[in-house]
Order: C-alpha cells, then sequence, then structure tokens
C-alpha cells in the first residue's frame, strides 16, 4: 500500500505548472525547428522564428511562452493501492497546486478563469478551478498529466456526429480551414473518435499529452487503421497550405494525434481539438516518496536561431501617424512600431459600446490611435510589463464598425485573421489591420517600455493599458483596401505544395 502525502501531492502540481509555463517540451521545439528549416514560405519562416526565439528567451528567464497562461486541465490515474495522507479531496488538491502556480511571486501567471460563465463572468484571481478527469486503476501510484490550454486554441474545437460511412480525413480536410488561425498554428490536432459525443471530446484532448512522434511513425510505416489515419489527416492538411500563423506556408500541422473508443453502430462522434504554438503539458508519476519535480532540460535542446527583420521593414511613431499615412502600408509588409498604444479585449470593448450607445464619453481618447487586443501577464522585477501576445482578433469583429466609427481609431493589431464583418469596415474606413505573432509573447514583451493602466482597472488583464513600445514587430494582416493576407497567403501556398505534388 503506497501513502501519498497531501503535500507531496500539490507540490507536483504547482512545480508542473510553473515549468511548462517557460519551458516547451523538447520534441516540439525540435519539429518547430525542423518546420522552419524546410519553410520557403517568407513570412511563415519569419512567423516559426519568433517562435523559436521567444521559447529560448522563456527557458532561460523562466517566464510564460504565452501570455495567455491557460485552463489547467489534469488527467488522474488513481492507483487502487493508493492511500491518501491529506485533509483535502483530490480535487481540492490539484485547485490548491494551481493556485500556488498562478501566484507564485517569482513568476506570476495570468488569471483567466472566469465564475459565473454565462452571467457576471468574475475572474477567480487565481486561475482555479482546474478541468480535472480521474480513474480508478489497478496499481499503487498516482500518475499525473498536466497541461495548460489557451483559449485561442481551445475555442477552435470541433465536433461532428458523422454517419459511420463518413470519411474522416475528408471532415478534417473541410473542417480546418473553417478554424483560421485563432489557434496558432503550427501545432498538433488531437482527434477523438467513438464512444460518445462527451467521450470523443475527452479522448481528443487526452491525446495531445503525447510525445510529437509522426516523423519515427513515417519511417517505421503505420500498424493499424489509426496510424493511417494520422499519416493521412497530416498529409492532407500540411497540403492546404495555410502555414504558420494562417500566413501561408509548408507546415500547419506538427502531428496529429488520435485516440478512439468503441461506439454505437448508429454512431461516429469526433472530436478536433488544436494545440497551438505554446504547447504546454508534463508528466509526473507519485509513488509515495516524495514530491515529484520536473526536470529541467539542457538549454543546448534550443537552436540559436537570429532574427533579422531586415532594411525593408517600415519603421513607423505612432505618436505622430496620421489615417493618410496608413494607406501606404502594403498587405504582408513587415512593419516596426514605436510609440504608445492603447490596449483592449473583449470586456473592454462591450463596455466601450456600451457607453457609446449611451453617449457617454470613453475614458481614453481613441483617436488617431492604436488599439492591441492583448491581456498581459502581471510584470515581476523589472519587466514594464509580462509577457502580452495577442489574442485572437475576431472576437473583436462585432464591435469594429462601431469602434471605427465613432472613435476616429485607424489601426488594430492581433492574431490570426479577421472575418468579413471587420474587413468591411477596415476597407470602408481605411484603416488597418497588423498582427503580432501567437505563441512569441515573451519575445513581443521586450518591445514594451512602459504599460499603465488608464481604464477599466476592475478588469484585472482585460483592463485598457497604455503601452510605450520600442520597435515592436508586426505584420500587416489586412491593408486599408480591405485585401487579407490570411485569404491570399494560404490560397497562393496551397498552389505551390498542389503543383509539386503534381
Amino acid at each position: 500500500m503506497t501513502t501519498i502525502r497531501q503535500e507531496d501531492f500539490i507540490a507536483s502540481v504547482a512545480d508542473a505548472l510553473q515549468y511548462i509555463s517557460y519551458y516547451h517540451p523538447v520534441d516540439f521545439i525540435q519539429a518547430v525547428h525542423e518546420a522552419y528549416q524546410k519553410e520557403e514560405s517568407e513570412a511563415a519562416k519569419d512567423a516559426l522564428a519568433q517562435i523559436l526565439i521567444n521559447s529560448r528567451l522563456c527557458a532561460e528567464g523562466h517566464r510564460p511562452i504565452c501570455q495567455d497562461t491557460g485552463i489547467v486541465t489534469v488527467f488522474l490515474k488513481i492507483g487502487m493501492n493508493v492511500q491518501w495522507q491529506a485533509t483535502l479531496s483530490v480535487e481540492d488538491m490539484v485547485n490548491e497546486g494551481v493556485r500556488q502556480a498562478y501566484t507564485h511571486p517569482d513568476n506570476v501567471l495570468r488569471a483567466s478563469i472566469l465564475a459565473d460563465p454565462a452571467g457576471k463572468r468574475v475572474n477567480t484571481r487565481d486561475n482555479t478551478p482546474a478541468v480535472i478527469h480521474m480513474q480508478v486503476v489497478p496499481g499503487d501510484t498516482v500518475e499525473v498529466h498536466v497541461a495548460a490550454k489557451g483559449g485561442g486554441s481551445e475555442n477552435k474545437t470541433k465536433m461532428a456526429m458523422l454517419n459511420p460511412s463518413d470519411s474522416i480525413v475528408d471532415w478534417v480536410v473541410k473542417t480546418v480551414p473553417t478554424m483560421g488561425a485563432g489557434w496558432c498554428p503550427p501545432g498538433m490536432l488531437g482527434i477523438g473518435i467513438g464512444g460518445t459525443a462527451e467521450k470523443a471530446a475527452v479522448l481528443a484532448k487526452e491525446s495531445l499529452m503525447a510525445p510529437i512522434d509522426i516523423h519515427e511513425l513515417r519511417v517505421r510505416g503505420p500498424q493499424n487503421r489509426i496510424e493511417e489515419l494520422r499519416l493521412e489527416i497530416m498529409d492532407a492538411v500540411n497540403s492546404l497550405g495555410i502555414g504558420a500563423q494562417g500566413l501561408g506556408g509548408l507546415t500547419t500541422v506538427l502531428d496529429i494525434k488520435i485516440l478512439d473508443y468503441p461506439t454505437h453502430a448508429a454512431s461516429l462522434p469526433v472530436c478536433m481539438i488544436p494545440n497551438c504554438a505554446a504547447t504546454r503539458h508534463a508528466h509526473f508519476t507519485l509513488n509515495g516518496e516524495g514530491p515529484a519535480l520536473q526536470q529541467p532540460p539542457k538549454l543546448e535542446e534550443w537552436p540559436n536561431i537570429t532574427w533579422d527583420v531586415g532594411p525593408q521593414a517600415r519603421r513607423v511613431n505612432l505618436d505622430t501617424l496620421t489615417a493618410e499615412d496608413i494607406k501606404e502600408w502594403q498587405p504582408g509588409e513587415t512593419v516596426l512600431l514605436s510609440g504608445k498604444m492603447l490596449t483592449g479585449r473583449d470586456a473592454a470593448h462591450k463596455k466601450m459600446t456600451e457607453m457609446l450607445a449611451n453617449g457617454e464619453k470613453l475614458p481614453v481618447d481613441l483617436n488617431n490611435r492604436f488599439i492591441y487586443y492583448v491581456g498581459p501577464v502581471d510584470p515581476v522585477r523589472d519587466e514594464a510589463v509580462g509577457p502580452a501576445g495577442p489574442t485572437t482578433s475576431t472576437r473583436m469583429d462585432k464591435f469594429t464598425e462601431t469602434m471605427l466609427a465613432e472613435t476616429g481609431l485607424i489601426g488594430m493589431i492581433g492574431k490570426a485573421e479577421r472575418g468579413p464583418v471587420a474587413i468591411e469596415a477596415i476597407r470602408k474606413h481605411q484603416a488597418i489591420y497588423l498582427i503580432a505573432v501567437g505563441g512569441a509573447a515573451y519575445l513581443v514583451s521586450k518591445a514594451i517600455k512602459k504599460a499603465e493602466v488608464v481604464a477599466f482597472p476592475e478588469l484585472g488583464m482585460e483592463a485598457i493599458y497604455e503601452f510605450e513600445v520600442e520597435d515592436m514587430p508586426v505584420t500587416v494582416a489586412v491593408d486599408s483596401n480591405g485585401i487579407s493576407v490570411h485569404q491570399t497567403g494560404p490560397k497562393i501556398w496551397q498552389e505551390k505544395i498542389l503543383a509539386k505534388q503534381g
């Protein structure tokens, strides 16, 4: 009979969550580096370089890979011969580990979890509760898989109840383009097949806990239908030409993971969940001999990538920029931003549009300004702000017409594509939309020299900040004529890939 002590379990969960906040799995880094070396699309290669550089900076500085430090998901396999020396429930112990990890003073992690999700949506302030899946299994150990899943990729989850005769590959190929780039490719797709609707979803999430091994599978060859599906789906998805950050390129997915379960004769439930460029998971086993702590990888595991925007980058002073100036900017162009910008996400946009509808004066002047869709991590030590990468911009699409028409806003910065409504508003008002690389949050934060909350402090990380930036790298994603690189880029690269395939 193994005895697991409460303090060991809590310490192990907290340690794993801190660890995965700043260390990518080494297999992921190797896969991204391989994709970087093969990539022929200049825009995609640039994005991959930023992801790799950001990853190394986070490993060195022990700061989060992404500003969205995720909703915690835990898979537990508890041995039937385990005895607990604890006063808390297993669920409460997990949540205490989450609490300790996310409030750690040396590496504060962003609290993103909101209680009362259909109502007041109040931040719990410590990122609890976690989503916990428990199994009781034979044995005398406790096996734990811990993951931190960002909202941008989680929101792109897709599910279907297919007919038994339907092609899963066809469904995936049809569905992936509808996900856009908000899940920050390249990453992995976790697919759950069978069981019932909720079982397929859990299988998809659990499949993402496995290491990247598709290349080994390709070398040895598939040995069953699931392995065949992994290869078929990976090749088909990469042939779509979506590429890193949706800019068009050779690599959209690094691996396909599949778990299946017996299902009803009339059913074929399928769930697909993407893991983003901030793939974060760890595994440990408790055997009663104390806490199970993660062992840091060697920095030599990270490639030495240098990134230079080159002489063609457009350098811009936001403090003197005019609406006329941005009409010169071209889709896909690299821009380095300096000066002052405002920030705002869903909650801030909702409050501002309500104030405008009521004829109230906004707490900030948006005239001739840029707004950055971001919810940063709190700073530590001498930081102006913690990791501050972009959030998915499509969530702000419904506010875009109002903001451009009524505030004098001329530019927006975020992640991934804009939808038709937002693109039309950008074209109509001759504004501009720029993207920063999702998955390079710490690298982006290095360009932020000063940060100050200027409105809605009660919203926590969703408050409006004013950032002062120096050479913050962005790409023109939608120009003032409404041309979107997320529409043109993947189309060009899909045609190139198909042409190569003959």
